[in-house]
C-alpha cells in the first residue's frame, strides 16, 4: 500500500499582500513550500509527494525540488479555480496512477511546520478508520454574533475542534466524494473535512499541534521565523 502526500499549492495568497505566492516566499534562504516538502521527504511512511501547483510556477517548483533534493516529488498537477477544484484535480490525477486503497494525505503547502508525529498519526488513523482529520483543541472562549460587532451568546469550546492538515483518505473514497459533491452541486467547499461532513460522512480525528501553523498573514510569517529560530527538537526529529 502506497502513502502519497498531496500538497496543495494552487492558491495566490492575496491576504499576504505579496507579489510572490506565499507558498513560494523565501524564509531564511529557503522557500516555504520546500520546508513543507522536506517534512514529507523525511518521513519514512511517505512513498511519494505530489504537488498541485499554481499556474506558471511549475518549473520553479521543479527547480526547487532538484535544488533541495526532494526526491519523492513525482507529480506536479495544475491547480483549479478554488481550493476544492485544486484538491479534486490532485486526487483525480492520483487515481490514474495508484490503487483505490492507497492513502493520500492532503496538506496545505503553507503549513511548513508539520511534524513527523503529526504525519505518522494521520497515516495510522487513516489506515484504521478510513479517514483522518488533523485537529487541535479549541482553547479560546467562543462567542456568537449576528453583525460581527457585538456578541449574541457563547458556545462551549469543549464541543469544538480546530482543523488543520494533513487530512488523510483512501484515494478511491476521496475521488468518489468529489464526484458525489459535483452531482450535489457543491463546488466551493472550504476543506476536505467540511466536504465530507456536507456529504453526510463522519470524519475521525488525528493529532495536531499549535505549531502546525498556516501562513496566511504577515504575522504568521513572523511566528514561523520565530519557530525556526527556536529549532525545537520535536520539530526537527
Amino acid at each position: 500500500m502506497a502513502n502519497v502526500a498531496l500538497i496543495i499549492a494552487g492558491g495566490s495568497g492575496q491576504r499576504m499582500h505579496q507579489d510572490v505566492p506565499k507558498q513560494f516566499l523565501t524564509v531564511n534562504e529557503k522557500p516555504v513550500i520546500v520546508y513543507t516538502m522536506e517534512a514529507f521527504q523525511r518521513h519514512p511512511g511517505i512513498d511519494t509527494i505530489a504537488v498541485v501547483c499554481i499556474e506558471g510556477w511549475e518549473n520553479v517548483l521543479d527547480a526547487y525540488a532538484r535544488q533541495f533534493n526532494i526526491t519523492k516529488l513525482k507529480h506536479i498537477i495544475p491547480g483549479g479555480n478554488c481550493g476544492q477544484a485544486s484538491i479534486r484535480n490532485g486526487v483525480y490525477e492520483l487515481e490514474k496512477k495508484y490503487d483505490k486503497n492507497d492513502l493520500v494525505l492532503i496538506h496545505d503547502a503553507i503549513r511548513p511546520m508539520v511534524s513527523q508525529e503529526i504525519i505518522s498519526d494521520c497515516i495510522t488513523v487513516t489506515q484504521m478508520s478510513g479517514n483522518a482529520i488533523t485537529v487541535i483543541p479549541c482553547a479560546e472562549a467562543m462567542l456568537t454574533t449576528e453583525d460581527g460587532m457585538r456578541s449574541t451568546g457563547s458556545y462551549s469550546r469543549d464541543a469544538l475542534k480546530r482543523t488543520q492538515t494533513p487530512q488523510g483518505f483512501r484515494i478511491g473514497d476521496i475521488c468518489q466524494l468529489h464526484r458525489d459533491a459535483i452531482k450535489a452541486g457543491i463546488t466551493n467547499s472550504v476543506a476536505s473535512c467540511t466536504l465530507m461532513i456536507e456529504m453526510g460522512h463522519q470524519v475521525h480525528f488525528s493529532m495536531g499541534s499549535e505549531k502546525n501553523i498556516k501562513l496566511t498573514t504577515v504575522d504568521d510569517l513572523d511566528i514561523f521565523k520565530a519557530l525556526l529560530a527556536a529549532k525545537r527538537p520535536n520539530w526537527i526529529k
